[in-house]
């Protein structure tokens, strides 16, 4: 098969990327990695012995990291529909947390820890089709804002990605009556062409205490 022009353009581009390089060295499952490692030495929301909720966890980037900073007394629980490589340490289930049975697993295996962090790096699939794909990741992002809001202790932290566009003000909006900061960051480890951005929001309103 010929590649086309842009094709060969991003694999150039690709090797030539900086944070591909340094997976290699690393041991790091993923690009993402640098950048929850980024956006934890700006805010410090992992802190060791802490319970972290991480949704769309595969290929393990962000659990590994997690660990790395929660350590043996700390606690990873992560989800995600495609399959990921064991981690010893994270506590994974394959599926879909929207799904109930998997809602229901993924909760019970919180039981009664306050959760002190919940973490989503999921994204779409892109169907090609602007509006559909913007619905779906405000679905997803909307999950994510549930989950904090139902099992986060008082003050504490969640961390997502959404993408660039109208909706993403309301989304912040929504997130903004349950947290007392919430700012949008792009780390440098985001491609630059790409519209993903993270939402960082700190100092959750706990109306019940879970801890």
């Amino acid at each position: 098969m010929v590649k086309s022009k842009s094709s060969r353009r991003w694999l150039d581009e690709h090797f030539k990327d900086k944070y591909v390089k340094d997976i290699s060295d690393s041991g790091y499952r993923s690009r993402a990695s640098y950048k929850l490692l980024e956006m934890q030495k700006k805010d410090s929301f992992m802190r060791p012995g802490m319970t972290i909720v991480d949704l769309g966890a595969a290929p393990g980037g962000w659990p590994q990291i997690a660990l790395s900073v929660v350590g043996a007394k700390g606690k990873i629980l992560a989800t995600d529909i495609l399959p990921m490589e064991p981690i010893t340490g994270v506590d994974f289930i394959q599926g879909d947390f929207s799904k109930e049975e998997v809602f229901d697993d993924l909760v019970s295996r919180i039981g009664d820890s306050p959760v002190d962090l919940v973490i989503s790096d999921m994204a779409p699939n892109i169907s090609g089709v602007k509006e559909r794909d913007r619905a779906e990741s405000l679905r997803l992002n909307l999950l994510t804002v549930d989950m904090a809001q139902t099992y986060l202790k008082n003050k504490g932290v969640a961390v997502m990605k959404t993408f660039q566009n109208p909706q993403v003000a309301n989304l912040v909006e929504e997130i903004k009556n349950s947290f007392s900061s919430v700012r949008i960051v792009k780390p440098a480890a985001s491609r630059k062409e790409s519209s993903e951005v993270y939402v960082v929001a700190q100092g959750f309103r706990a109306l019940g205490s879970r801890g």
